[in-house]
């Protein structure tokens, strides 16, 4: 490896050749280092992360699964990948060579992540743990699959923590109609909310809805986009899975109810979005209308859940309901089996009556 001193500018640049991926010598050139040993350290850091050698630091080697996962991620995924790697991972193994973790090290980081506090001095949620445990084993397991890495330590030391299973909470229908009187104060809010209950659709899915995906000749409304706010920025992407993507049937009264809110809008343009409110407006509007009404608390997104519990009651089928709210079936059934009707004893009968025929 060689560095060259620039005459002009008085720094340091490096210049070397390597193979690309595709077997071609290329030539590479970075100016603007400030002596020698940082000119040599960056093409020796290029050449390492180049080459798939994995005597790299930890942090080079984040850089290189960064750029390998990056543009394959929605927008927001990376972003909270980002933060989780940045605040819980690099600090403890930035400088350590990859090849050189060992279980006993993600041990000792596994507790020291389990001794921190939230803002309101709570510890990190089972669930917190188990995502920031599988972000350093996804980082591990690219390095086992893509770049030789022997074993991954992570996933020998297994998660953090024990998850608990979240009891699913919904509200009954009269318990939403309560509910959404209190809405009745605030247009906006209570169309939202009509949308959210009588669809099953999700929060990012109701904010990025525009004027042009309602169909009220045919009573349908498009799912095709989620909105979501990232860096203090208004962000449209595409929905969370390819499954999300799909046409929802609106009963006559909630499109009467969405043709009157739009004709209200001064000036609404088909793009523009309808609802120009964030996921926490929302959260405050529930915690509101539950407390003026005494019902109890529920999340946004468990009005998904509500709409789905409403839909089983009503006697559709998984299938049916998946294709609504846009889920595969196995999903439904696996999630809310317990609220599907049993045919154990239907089964037994006809059995007995097959049994009879022979």
């Amino acid at each position: 490896m060689s560095a060259y001193k620039d005459k002009k500018t008085g720094t340091w640049y490096a210049f070397f050749y390597y193979r690309n991926w595709q077997g071609e010598n290329k030539g590479k050139t970075k100016r603007g280092f400030a002596t020698k040993r940082e000119a040599l350290e960056w093409q020796h850091d290029f050449l390492e992360k180049h080459s798939g050698n994995l005597d790299m630091n930890f942090s080079s080697f984040v850089e290189v699964y960064t750029n390998d996962m990056k543009e394959r991620l929605k927008l927001n995924t990376w972003m909270t990948k980002q933060t989780i790697i940045d605040k819980k991972i690099l600090p403890y193994f930035a400088d350590k060579k990859i090849n050189e973790i060992k279980p006993a090290h993600i041990i000792a980081w596994q507790n020291e992540i389990m001794s921190l506090r939230d803002k309101k001095g709570n510890k990190y949620a089972p669930t917190y743990l188990k995502t920031i445990h599988n972000q350093i084993s996804a980082i591990f397991n690219h390095a086992v699959r893509f770049y030789e890495l022997s074993s991954n330590p992570a996933a020998k030391v297994g998660n953090m923590g024990k998850e608990k299973t979240k009891e699913m909470l919904f509200w009954t229908k009269e318990e939403y109609l309560k509910f959404s009187d209190s809405m009745m104060d605030k247009p906006m809010s209570f169309y939202a909310f009509e949308v959210l209950y009588w669809c099953g659709i999700r929060s990012g899915e109701l904010l990025a809805l525009t004027a042009e995906d309602f169909d009220f000749e045919k009573l349908t409304v498009r799912i095709n986009k989620s909105y979501q706010r990232i860096n203090r920025k208004d962000v449209v992407t595409d929905p969370k899975t390819t499954k999300s993507v799909r046409i929802i049937k609106m009963p006559d009264f909630l499109a009467d109810e969405l043709q009157e809110y739009i004709k209200s809008i001064y000036g609404i343009k088909a793009k523009d979005r309808l609802f120009p409110i964030t996921k926490s407006y929302l959260h405050n509007e529930m915690k509101r209308g539950s407390k003026e009404q005494g019902i109890k608390r529920i999340r946004v997104h468990d009005l998904r859940h509500s709409h789905v519990s409403l839909l089983i009651e009503m006697g559709f089928s998984a299938v049916a309901v998946a294709d609504r709210v846009g889920h595969e079936s196995i999903d439904i059934t696996y999630r809310y089996a317990h609220m599907f009707p049993s045919k154990q004893t239907e089964i037994a009968d006809k059995l007995n009556i097959e049994r009879g025929r022979g």
